[in-house]
């Protein structure tokens, strides 16, 4: 079989360009990031320095009009549904490997459409959207098409015996680690550069039973990548066996809300049948029927099996693209709604073949990890284990918070789109010991030597020129703000204040802090410090 890849570089960017109109200039950086560090930017953000990996304070330290946004998998599931429906109108074999990353059966389209090059060229065309990138590659097996899409400008690897592994003996080890449907181990991969293995040829040439030995199945899975051998990661399907859930509401549904409410309780249903039988599942095919006659139904397959969370938003995140195409996401339209959806198992394998049991560091360990904090959580109790979460606010302290492992709390979402009086990035690295603690306290003056204030237009009194904070002093470089906050204005114990920005130069030269930055808090006709940048 000749497999076709699709890949859209950066694709939670891309989302974000085609959901947002202010951000379709693929000239202006845009980044996504999750738990303050940049999770993907686009080519513009990295033309300027910023890279994976970095905190958000520092990417926009390195590109001062980067625009940071929170990531959302549910965005880039519903909008990449738009692409893939598109697909499906010039090849009918179509997988999602995840958001941004197709496989298609390239000979089926060939044949159809006359050639490779015009069936991917097809492609790329129904694909096009303003702004959008995609990338083709073409193999005998998953596996190396994946990684020649991701080559420069996508690739063709030759057919028969040797072609794959000839094309693959030149890229680099990185490739493994940078497309994660590929489910390498990264660990793995960086030992085996450290032992001075560079290219997908030298390790190909290792004996594999010495990665096996060493490794256990994680680098046997490399060692089949670099080699050309079946793509897939586990066996063929389990022939002979039904599991497929199916579901059809009293009313039909035509709410992201209520579809996301369904899908939970299908991929709960799933998988205990899935568990019962003592199988898991790698490809799930998702059928829906709607109320003016027409079936949708997209295939999802992952490079691990899928666990009922997992299940669930991909469920999720098909349905939300499909009502979207419908225009069923702001209203109801009770005339257009899911009638019947069905679950569809077509690739489940019993455990031991999807995982490296005892040898395994990927998906095992992490599996373990969590018992671990499970057991912690049945003996001291739940809330004895917490994870800190992003969520809405103005300052600092308020954007995480806390819950109990496990718990996956409702997403805060900002009035209006925004907080008004948030604190801009990038946000400070370190909280003071509270803003009622005495060595939280600073004097801030001006250069008459008068106390600056806030007035009750919400302006300072005058240009800031020093800071004094404990027997320190400094003389202030840069500011900005107030930034006004009426908290609460609505109950007796609400409260008024305003924040800062500051920046100063120490007057010592002997002071081992020469420039400082602080988050100051204006509350109480008196300055404190918040946090440290």
């Amino acid at each position: 079989m000749r497999i076709m890849v699709l890949w859209f570089p950066d694709w939670p960017v891309q989302a974000v360009r085609l959901e947002r109109d202010d951000l379709n200039d693929v000239e202006k950086p845009v980044a996504i990031a999750a738990n303050y560090r940049i999770k993907v930017c686009g080519l513009a953000a990295r033309k300027r320095g910023v890279r994976r990996g970095m905190k958000v304070r520092q990417a926009q330290a390195v590109c001062p009009e980067l625009e940071v946004v929170d990531q959302d998998l549910d965005r880039d599931g519903r909008i990449f549904e738009n692409i893939v429906a598109s697909l499906g109108e010039v090849a009918s074999s179509i997988e999602v490997l995840r958001p941004g990353l197709v496989a298609i059966d390239a000979a089926a389209a060939a044949r159809y459409h006359g050639g490779e090059e015009i069936a991917a060229q097809l492609l790329i065309d129904a694909a096009a959207r303003r702004g959008i990138d995609v990338e083709a590659g073409v193999a005998d097996s998953l596996n190396t098409a994946i990684i020649a899409a991701r080559a420069p400008h996508g690739a063709v690897a030759g057919r028969g015996e040797g072609a794959s592994t000839s094309f693959l003996a030149r890229q680099a080890m990185s490739v493994l680690v940078a497309e994660e449907a590929l489910a390498c181990d990264p660990d793995i991969i960086k030992t085996l550069v450290d032992l001075g293995i560079s290219t997908l040829g030298e390790l190909a040439a290792l004996p594999v039973e010495s990665l096996a030995t060493r490794f256990g199945k994680a680098g046997v899975h490399c060692h089949n990548i670099a080699t050309a051998r079946y793509g897939r990661k586990v066996a063929p399907a389990l022939e002979g066996a039904s599991w497929e859930i199916s579901h059809i509401p009293e009313e039909p549904i035509t709410r992201v809300d209520a579809a996301a409410f369904v899908a939970r309780a299908l991929a709960a249903r799933l998988h205990q049948q899935l568990s019962e039988a003592g199988v898991v599942c790698q490809l799930l095919k998702v059928e829906a029927d709607f109320s003016d006659g027409t079936q949708v139904s997209r295939v999802w397959r992952t490079g691990e099996p899928l666990s009922e969370a997992a299940t669930a938003d991909r469920v999720r995140w098909q349905l939300d693209g499909w009502l979207s195409a419908r225009g069923n996401v702001d209203e109801a339209n009770e005339e257009d709604g899911i009638i019947a959806l069905t679950l569809r198992p077509l690739e489940c394998v019993p455990p031991d073949m999807a995982s490296g049991g005892l040898w395994d560091t990927g998906r095992s360990q992490k599996h373990v990890a969590r018992q671990v904090i499970q057991r912690v959580q049945s003996t001291l109790g739940i809330d004895a284990v917490l994870q800190p979460i992003p969520a809405g606010g103005r300052g600092v302290e308020e954007r995480i918070r806390f819950v109990a492992f496990g718990e996956a709390p409702d997403p805060v979402r900002a009035p209006q789109g925004s907080w008004p009086g948030k604190i801009p990035g990038p946000l400070p690295a370190r909280l003071s010991a509270g803003i009622n603690h005495p060595a939280s306290r600073v004097v801030l003056i001006d250069a008459s030597g008068k106390r600056v204030q806030v007035t009750a237009e919400a302006l300072l009194s005058s240009i800031p020129y020093a800071l004094s904070w404990g027997n320190k002093r400094y003389v202030v470089t840069a500011w900005a703000g107030p930034w006004p906050v009426d908290d609460r204005w609505w109950e007796s114990s609400g409260k008024r204040y305003a924040r800062l920005q500051v920046v100063g130069q120490a007057v010592s030269a002997e002071s081992n802090e020469q420039i400082s930055a602080w988050l100051l808090l204006w509350m109480e006709e008196k300055w404190r410090v918040e946090a440290s940048y």
